[in-house]
């Protein structure tokens, strides 16, 4: 049910919340301010889009989002696939791409699958977060140099190149002001926590380079004047060719979207003690990047810093991400003519700071030490982040880790029979389908053959359950397939029982079931193979599927 976190919000609000969500959204405000317009810049585009997107998201989000106290704007996350996206299609391609990636979030959040969003492994998120934090890395050294590099590729190594071929270029005004911008951000937090360290910069780096007269780049040198109103809407050219060019982009956008702000959100939640609704919160994050490229903005996503940042400083509701814009709106209006000075090399201070703490760097060490199958798809994923491009990062991540996953599934499931008489025949046979005669003392008569199902009986793990069938040609009237262990079956795993149904039928041996889950049961129902065993083949206890059987062998 479409719910925005607002409306729950506003019914016991009062003067005492209202205050603090004011303070908790002229901080964040504040704190936006560097972030977006660096965001936008290392995106490729002009430093006030990323003020717009701040503004309307923070707005549209708050009206209609899931979580009470989410702050959305432009992040790192998204600043190497926008940059790719600008390259190759111009900025009416990335406005397109964002529109579309907007309706695809709603759809996210209309059918539900904010619950399994979260379920993306931990590992694939890590990879590619990594991957993201060294692109915006590399992305930032020509600025933090000085370099005289022109208009910079997409590729990594190519990025590389042009730092090699212009590293004569290097502006020691800027190397210094970038190095001491750096010291500052990583040095305001021992001193105090309350003011970041990024306004300090953009503050003191300003004040520098004007005073001082620094020969070195600025936002005005490079972008000139900020414009001082937001534009007003306009519709991007909508062509089926182009849509279906950018579907790809669209679909990565989305998917970004989607982890990064419930991951957010699931931090928020943490934080705070309350609980967001994940596929309001999607359609939330859709309209927003449905309405933002209208005014000229870009992509939105829930921003952890500023979410973070708004609730240490006591913001509680939606308001204070309304306040939030408000305050960026302000700036844009009467101080934009100022934000021309600020240095790009402390700017890009800002951005190599953020990608230090994106890179996540406690999390992959924890990760290395782990077993190889989480290694292989973490490192995939962050070669893939890093030399191909994002989408194909999230698809060749979560096709490994659903290999390995399968694997590792297949791997501690087993098919062993609890006869006695029967255990010289898997003499020489692979472990899973050795005996487990120690768990229980089971009176089994002569002529009954019992396999026990370990673990799902799925596509995977058919051919075990088949070969251990197949391998047993001991004398037998009736076959006990025990399922208690058994809690999943999928089409694979019902082909499987049919075939030993058919071999059983064939040897004139009955086959009965014990100890069914909901589940497997449910399908054996809906297949009609409840029905093709018969009546009274199907228990729940193995000691009347036991009496079953000697009754039958008593009756042959």
């Amino acid at each position: 049910m479409f719910k925005p976190a607002i409306i729950q919000s506003l019914k016991n609000y009062n003067t005492k919340t209202f205050l603090s969500d004011l303070i908790a959204g002229l901080i964040v405000g504040i704190v936006s301010l560097p972030l977006s317009i660096a965001f936008a810049i290392a995106s490729g585009a002009s430093p006030e889009r990323g003020i717009i997107t701040s503004i309307i998201a923070g707005i549209i989000i708050a009206i209609f989002g899931g979580s009470k106290v989410q702050i959305a704007g432009p992040t790192g996350a998204f600043v190497i696939i926008i940059y790719g996206i600008i390259e190759n299609f111009g900025m009416s391609g990335l406005l397109v791409t964002t529109i579309l990636a907007g309706l695809i979030l709603i759809a996210f959040g209309i059918f539900k699958f904010g619950g399994l969003i979260k379920f993306i492994p931990h590992t694939i998120v890590t990879g590619f977060n990594a991957g993201i934090a060294l692109s915006i890395f590399t992305s930032q050294i020509g600025d933090f140099l000085g370099l005289q590099t022109g208009k910079m590729p997409i590729q990594f190594i190519s990025k590389i190149s042009v730092y090699i071929k212009t590293i004569a270029s290097l502006n020691i005004h800027a190397l210094l002001l970038g190095a001491l911008s750096l010291a500052i951000i990583f040095l305001c937090p021992r001193i105090t926590k309350k003011i970041p360290g990024s306004i300090i910069v953009i503050i003191v780096a300003t004040a520098i380079s004007q005073i001082f007269k620094l020969p070195i780049e600025t936002i005005g040198t490079r972008y000139g004047s900020i414009p001082s109103t937001i534009p007003m809407p306009k519709i991007p050219n909508f062509s089926l060719d182009l849509l279906v060019s950018l579907f790809p982009q669209a679909i990565s956008l989305a998917v970004l979207v989607s982890i990064e702000s419930l991951m957010t959100a699931v931090v928020a939640d943490g934080m705070t003690g309350k609980k967001h609704n994940s596929n309001t919160e999607l359609i939330g994050q859709g309209i927003a990047n449905i309405i933002c490229p209208l005014f000229g903005g870009l992509p939105s996503i829930g921003a952890l810093a500023r979410t973070a940042t708004n609730i240490k400083n006591g913001g509680q509701t939606p308001i204070a991400s309304i306040v939030h814009s408000i305050v960026l709106l302000v700036i844009m209006l009467f101080l934009g003519q100022f934000v021309v000075f600020i240095p790009m090399a402390a700017l890009a201070a800002i951005l190599i700071s953020v990608a230090i703490n994106m890179a996540g760097i406690k999390d992959i060490r924890f990760l290395l030490r782990g077993q190889k199958s989480d290694i292989s798809v973490l490192v995939v994923t962050f070669l893939a982040t890093v030399f191909i491009d994002l989408t194909v990062a999230i698809a060749i991540g979560l096709v490994l880790a659903a290999f390995l996953f399968i694997r590792k599934i297949i791997e501690v499931s087993a098919v062993y029979t609890t006869n006695v008489q029967s255990q010289e025949i898997f003499q020489g046979l692979d472990e899973e389908f050795k005996t487990d005669v120690e768990e229980e003392e089971l009176s089994i008569p002569k002529g009954v053959l019992i396999y026990e199902i370990e673990g799902p009986l799925f596509f995977g793990t058919v051919q075990k359950f088949e070969n251990a069938v197949a391998r047993a040609e001991v004398d037998f009237k009736v076959l006990i397939v025990r399922t208690r262990r058994m809690i999943y079956l999928d089409a694979g795993g019902l082909h499987a029982l049919n075939q030993v149904q058919e071999l059983c039928k064939r040897r004139n041996v009955q086959l009965l079931i014990s100890g069914i889950h909901t589940q497997p049961y449910t399908l054996l129902v809906k297949s009609g193979f409840e029905k093709k065993l018969g009546e009274n083949a199907i228990f729940q206890k193995i000691d009347d599927a036991l009496a079953k059987a000697e009754e039958l062998i008593a009756a042959k």
